[in-house]
């Protein structure tokens, strides 16, 4: 079976913050990552190269049944959007996103442009 790519890494979370080239984009990367980690009482981990995940879980693919090592929410700016990681499924508060703005969701994933 494959091994998974995206695992925890020993990469400098802010060296990774600080290549973030858009201002912008940097701004508002950090200010989430200092939500997530008030939220979760965890500090951030860079997870492969472009993910800072927070906190710790074992999880269970539905489909294969492989067990693998996955962070509990994380975020990753993307060329498209910010991409919120928040493992809740299709469990989404509908009043909480009509507040948010313009933005997208999938499954467990939070996609917005900024702040």
């Amino acid at each position: 079976m494959a091994e998974i790519k995206t695992k925890q890494t020993e990469a400098s979370v802010e060296d990774f913050f600080s290549g973030i080239a858009d201002e912008n984009v940097r701004r508002d990367t950090r200010k989430i990552a200092e939500l997530m980690q008030q939220a979760t009482g965890e500090e951030p981990k860079m997870w492969g190269e472009s993910i800072v995940g927070f906190g710790y879980r074992r999880i269970k693919s539905e489909r294969s049944g492989r067990e693998v090592d996955w962070f509990r929410i994380g975020l990753a700016p993307r060329k498209a959007n910010l991409t919120l990681y928040l493992s809740i499924g299709e469990a989404w508060d509908e009043d909480l996103l009509s507040r948010l703005g313009k933005h997208k969701t999938g499954m467990g994933c939070l996609y917005v442009k900024r702040l």
